[in-house]
């Protein structure tokens, strides 16, 4: 099960806080139990300060699996108690909620589904007794709803393997009885699309031919007894990223609208998910994953700062969606209580993230924006966790704050052995200014080096930039990135796979200018573009074969600094350390003031207070700087 933490009214406006806990697992096997927070917007929210964005905050056995309707029921309890008074609000049940659990099931077993005789699936009923009742959730559901919260169920795409091969008849709501078309009744096998099972679950599911009458109305049939059963939260994995189904997605969203009430829309996995690829997709769904499977090592972690930096860029947090907005899902937060992966039941340990990690990825996620869901077991909750989850200034960001994007203009070195982590300045510097723009080769960790960042293309850290002027409102970027070689008409390749491995690195958005790794003849001025550079040619000296920091896969490593606004003309400012070792880091009031377009900050002294420690540090003028704990996370309050 997992808890999940909203504050979004419900679709139809009203003012209320809707509480509820929300579920959905990603995982090929057991996963954590997680209680998420996040924020897929299920209406519009007005212009103005003090005014509410619609977002799912959830309770999900994700990292963990709810065992049994007991186990199930005992968590929401708690969350009720707990999380519903912080804005936790959907509770769900994890996957192969419909799979018996015997010897010989696991995650892509066959045969071991419970299917009706419409081809849908229906809970175990050994696990979850009171679904005897209607061979479905009806009676959770109500349980759940009387406790204030909203109740959610994890799903699989399209239709079961078992279903096609039971040819099994399919239901016309309408009617009541089997769907007819064209003179014939139309069956699994008719609208099975075998060639398209789940990656991960090839015996599981297979996606459903959404072109044909058939389709859709097996698909209506689906959601609408899950509508039925009370579901106010759907995830739908296997439909997404390296799984992608447009059209049963759009399929799906279109469906959900037809019934009179909301019900979210959640997709997965985020595997090889870009933001062309959301771009098709956002607006027929409340929320989406960007990432694979978030577990609980640092290395999980610190991936997810490129991807959702890119999104931000993209202006996707909070872009249009089902009935409202859209939001990138970071996956849950692996906290508390929890299991290994593909492990069936449990919890059987501790989170392995030291505590500054978990609150690295707790700020991150609330700076992004992400709906936020928890996916530890409840029953086992300690007073660190509930404290990280609950941060009243972090939920605040998650929910009000507009804006939200990675701030390059953050300077970061590692601290010498006199200076302490977590230790706060507001005095000068002294930073290099550059009068003009060069490039030169030196050591990640040295000054100089301060102000560069990877930029992912297509998922790949192919591009190093670095913001160096704001022209007309708008950050200008000096950016390389790796090309393919040249050739010239008279090369003869004999090693094609040498070659291959060997590339340019070039201007962005030029054709013709290049890095050169040595000297080369004098140039003229006009052929003079960029210092170091020359037209792209046939040469040793522009030949390179990338070979990223393995401690330092896309950008993970260093420091990293986030920025965004909030609803009473605030500024919240996060540092991110990334390294193995403390880092002081540095940003000047003034590059706020360019980049969120505060000319008064050059003016007036601001007040800073951080969050995590709730410390008062006093009017700051000139700067913010601090000392920051390895994989750890400072966000910083400013009242100008």
């Amino acid at each position: 099960m997992a808890a999940m933490l909203s504050w979004s009214p419900d679709i139809g406006g009203g003012d209320e806080e809707d509480v509820g806990i929300g579920s959905g697992n990603e995982g090929r096997g057991g996963r954590r139990a997680r209680l998420q927070q996040r924020k897929p917007s299920v209406a519009e929210p007005s212009e103005g300060p003090g005014t509410k964005e619609a977002d799912v905050v959830a309770v999900e056995e994700g990292e963990w699996r709810a065992s049994d309707e007991n186990a199930y029921l005992q968590n929401a309890q708690i969350m009720a108690e707990k999380l519903l008074p912080h804005g936790y609000q959907y509770a769900v049940i994890d996957f192969l909620w419909y799979r018996k659990y015997v010897e010989g099931s696991y995650t892509d077993s066959y045969g071991f589904d419970n299917i009706d005789e419409w081809g849908r699936p229906f809970p175990d009923l050994q696990r979850f007794p009171s679904s005897r009742v209607d061979r479905g959730f009806s009676q959770i559901a109500s349980k759940v709803h009387g406790m204030g919260l909203k109740f959610g169920i994890h799903l699989m795409k399209g239709i079961s393997v078992q279903a096609v091969d039971a040819n099994t008849p399919i239901l016309d709501i309408k009617t009541g009885k089997p769907y007819l078309e064209d003179g014939r009744q139309w069956t699994a096998r008719d609208i099975g699309l075998s060639h398209r099972t789940c990656a991960w679950m090839t015996h599981g599911f297979m996606s459903v031919n959404t072109d044909i009458g058939a389709g859709r109305a097996f698909l209506r049939s689906l959601y609408r007894q899950y509508a039925d059963w009370g579901a106010d939260f759907v995830k739908v994995d296997c439909i997404f990223g390296t799984d992608y189904s447009p059209e049963e997605i759009i399929t799906i969203s279109e469906l959900l609208q037809e019934i009179d009430r909301p019900i979210i829309l959640s997709i997965s996995p985020g595997t090889s998910v870009t933001t062309a690829l959301a771009e098709n997709i956002s607006d027929h769904v409340n929320m989406y994953r960007i990432t694979g499977d978030d577990w609980d090592n640092w290395k999980d972690v610190s991936s997810h700062f490129g991807v959702s930096s890119s999104f931000a860029a993209a202006k996707k947090i909070g872009a249009t969606g089902l009935r409202g907005r859209s939001w990138p899902d970071l996956d849950m937060l692996p906290f508390g209580w929890l299991t290994d992966p593909s492990v069936n039941q449990g919890p059987h340990r501790k989170c392995n993230l030291t505590l500054d990690e978990q609150k690295a990825q707790m700020a991150l996620w609330s700076m992004a924006k992400s709906p936020l869901m928890y996916g530890g077991d409840l029953r086992n909750l300690d007073d660190s966790t509930l404290n990280i989850i609950t941060n009243p200034a972090l939920l605040k960001i998650n929910h009000y704050s507009r804006n939200n994007m990675e701030f390059h203009y953050v300077y970061s070195k590692r601290t010498s052995n006199e200076e302490h982590s977590g230790h706060f300045r507001s005095h000068p510097v002294h930073l290099t200014k550059n009068d003009g723009m060069f490039v030169s080769l030196t050591a990640c960790n040295n000054d100089a080096a301060n102000g560069w960042y990877m930029f992912p293309q297509d998922g790949k850290p192919d591009h190093i930039c670095r913001n160096y002027e704001i022209l007309n409102d708008k950050n200008v970027s000096f950016c390389l990135g790796k090309t393919k070689r040249l050739l010239a008409p008279d090369v003869i390749i004999m090693d094609n796979k040498e070659h291959q491995s060997k590339f340019h690195i070039s201007v962005t958005n030029t054709d013709d200018t290049c890095l050169d790794a040595s000297a080369g003849r004098r140039q003229t001025a006009s052929e003079i573009r960029f210092p170091m550079f020359s037209a792209c040619r046939w040469h040793a000296k522009q030949d390179y074969v990338p070979q990223w920091n393995q401690g330092d896969e896309g950008g993970t490593s260093g420091g990293r600094a986030w920025v965004a606004t909030g609803s009473k003309g605030e500024i919240y400012l996060a540092f991110f350390n990334l390294d193995s070792v403390s880092r002081k880091m540095t940003v000047q009031i003034s590059d706020l003031g360019k980049v969120l377009k505060r000319t008064f900050l050059k003016e007036h002294l601001c007040r800073c207070t951080e969050v995590w420690s709730g410390k008062n540090f006093g009017p700051v003028k000139e700067e913010i700087s601090a000392v920051v704990n390895s994989h750890g996370s400072m966000v910083f309050e400013i009242i100008c």
